[in-house]
């Protein structure tokens, strides 16, 4: 039986319809996408969405857990995958990567072929989309919240043990250009389709540019663990804002960039180049506390996360939050903020072929909003995962 979503405002987000109406199919495609006038009748389930705006689901490409949940800190990586997705799709997020990292090789092989194992069957709620490895190969320079002794030089034979753990479920790669070798490992990455980003990284404007133009196309949360920006020394920020082509992550929080900065990059590099993520932790959505992350204890306090001696680790944010700020604190138009977390991220990752946009023939993964960017609804593949109507 199909499903219509009807008298919504929905944001495709390229297309802006209203009143507007959504058919998907039994098996969870979009069939139709338009006005309500020219909506085909359907028999099935009927969602009245007035009042609301219909956006295609946010996608996550860096984050490392929430509700308590911290991807790889227990030794069950499907409840830790199924507590997370049943939780996040609350926040709008129809899809996610897992951001993965360990204390040495063997562990990490380990920790991708476990999660690897989950993904394959799926689960309910939110859809991991696959795996991103933020390490090991960072500089300690620029370790950001990491525990300095879980970083290391960069490895082909590491390299290829991961990759054969991951079958094919790594999409996205954090690397510091400057580490001997990185180079080498780098393009043994891109070769195997993964995405390769430049992050935590102490590096130069000649390293950086060059990386930039070769085997790095992402950028892992711009502004930090970074060099800055310098007039007679640009830095890595000054590479990302030079460059043609790159794809950069923001974490609009108002914590790990001023608004003024995050408009900066905006003006630099437009919002078609820019996907919102999270970088959150096992905190998001909870109180205030402690929690672990990368091997790291983490103190919240009015929703800031820091370790003891002040460094910021990891956000408490949600993907719909971010959303909300980069469109409020910002001045950026709802339909390019809604489309920096959702056809933005999808197209950096590969997956913009089924998600991202509404349009028939994609996945009906989609989310319904107020002007709040509050959630009320969110489908998954044409499964109703949350309902706050």
């Amino acid at each position: 039986m199909a499903t219509t979503l009807y008298y919504a405002n929905i944001l495709t987000p390229l297309e802006h319809i209203y009143p507007g109406t959504v058919v998907v199919s039994d098996d969870g495609k979009i069939t139709y996408v338009g006005t309500m006038e020219d909506a085909p009748q359907a028999e099935g389930l009927r969602i009245n969405l007035q009042g609301l705006t219909l956006v295609p689901g946010f996608i996550d490409i860096h984050v490392h857990g929430g509700y308590g949940v911290t991807f790889g800190g227990t030794n069950d990586a499907a409840e830790e995958l199924k507590a997370y997705s049943d939780w996040v799709v609350r926040t709008g997020v129809s899809g996610y990567l897992c951001s993965l990292a360990a204390k040495d090789a063997e562990s990490l092989a380990a920790l991708v072929a476990q999660y690897v194992e989950v993904m394959k069957d799926g689960v309910p709620g939110a859809e991991p989309l696959g795996i991103h490895l933020e390490g090991p190969f960072m500089s300690k320079e620029k370790k950001g919240a990491f525990n300095p002794d879980w970083l290391r030089l960069p490895s082909l034979d590491e390299a290829k043990a991961v990759l054969k753990a991951g079958q094919g479920w790594i999409r996205q790669m954090t690397l510091a250009p400057e580490l001997p070798d990185a180079d080498k490992v780098a393009s043994y990455f891109r070769q195997a389709g993964v995405v390769v980003a430049l992050g935590h990284t102490n590096t130069d404007y000649a390293i950086a540019s060059a990386a930039l133009k070769g085997s790095y196309t992402h950028v892992t949360h711009t502004f930090n663990a970074q060099s800055g920006f310098h007039h007679r020394k640009p830095g890595v920020f000054g590479a990302i804002m030079s460059s043609d082509l790159v794809t950069a992550e923001l974490i609009a929080d108002a914590i790990h960039a001023h608004p003024a900065a995050m408009k900066i990059l905006i003006r630099c590099l437009r919002t078609d180049r820019i996907a919102l993520i999270t970088d959150a932790m096992a905190g998001a959505g909870l109180q205030d506390g402690v929690y672990d992350l990368v091997g790291q204890t983490v103190t919240v306090k009015d929703g800031h996360a820091t370790l003891a001696d002040g460094t910021i680790a990891g956000s408490t944010a949600t993907l719909n939050q971010c959303v909300r700020n980069i469109h409020q604190l910002v001045g950026v138009p709802l339909p390019d903020a809604v489309k920096m977390a959702s056809l933005i991220p999808a197209r950096a990752m590969g997956f913009a072929s089924r998600l991202g946009s509404i349009r028939p023939g994609k996945d009906a993964s989609l989310t319904a909003i107020d002007d709040d960017a509050k959630v009320f609804l969110t489908l998954v593949r044409g499964k109703v995962a949350y309902n706050n109507l």
